[in-house]
């Protein structure tokens, strides 16, 4: 399948934790950059963290940094996002992505936030935070 698939969305109170999961075969098609995004009511789609395949290096918003982790498992064609210490604001549904586009600081490369860096997307899975 060409499109990721995401799981692991919930309901979960402020402070509380969850890991959301993307399945794709999409790293057999050397996609340089995944991450995930997210689109609360009203509000245009956001990265929120982003993951640079090759290199391992990951980017985040600063509104999710030093709370939300995102790694993979390449022998599983697999990204997480591990959410911890939630609150009301990420509510939203989230959104795996992969792309093409990689960018390059000096000599190193990475991956970028802005939407249309990547190409294909999941259908998403909703997060709600209450207070």
């Amino acid at each position: 399948q060409a499109q990721p698939v995401e799981s692991g969305g919930g309901s979960v109170q402020a402070g509380g934790s969850l890991r959301l999961t993307c399945s794709t075969h999409l790293y057999t098609n050397n996609y340089y950059c995944m991450g995930w995004f997210r689109q609360a009511p009203g509000k245009e789609r956001e990265g929120v963290a982003v993951l640079y395949l090759g290199g391992d290096i990951a980017y985040y918003s600063a509104s999710v940094e030093g709370r939300f982790t995102v790694s993979q498992d390449t022998s599983a064609s697999t990204l997480f996002l591990q959410m911890n210490n939630l609150k009301p604001d990420d509510t939203a549904i989230y959104f795996c992505a992969a792309g093409e586009t990689r960018r390059r600081s000096g000599s190193a490369w990475y991956c970028d936030l802005r939407r249309d860096d990547y190409n294909y997307w999941g259908q998403g899975t909703q997060v709600t935070v209450s207070s």
